[in-house]
């Protein structure tokens, strides 16, 4: 029991990691009018200031960080619109899955 709790918070202090460095990242290439500490995970980015330019040096910042490549059919306007969608994208990616 122990354990498990222990593979959960670490868990946990994972998906909190990745969480932190999309916000960083964002906050860095995504050029919001908002900023990003009252931006939420399920907050539209779009909403707070991100323009298709900036989505894409944000893609390209996320893909230089995480060493990934999106895929054409991740390369929409719904991968990039929270927080939570990017960190379920880069999940996908990386092989980490935030259940």
């Amino acid at each position: 029991m122990i354990a498990l709790k222990s593979a959960h918070l670490d868990h946990s202090s994972s998906i909190f990691i990745m969480t932190e460095r999309i916000r960083d990242i964002v906050q860095q290439h995504g050029r919001l009018t908002t900023e990003i500490a009252q931006v939420g995970d399920t907050s539209d980015l779009y909403q707070a200031g991100l323009t298709s330019h900036a989505s894409v040096n944000l893609m390209l910042a996320l893909e230089e960080a995480f060493n990934v490549e999106f895929p054409e059919r991740m390369l929409r306007r719904r991968t990039f619109e929270t927080i939570a969608n990017i960190r379920e994208a880069i999940g996908e990616l990386t092989g980490f899955t935030a259940a």
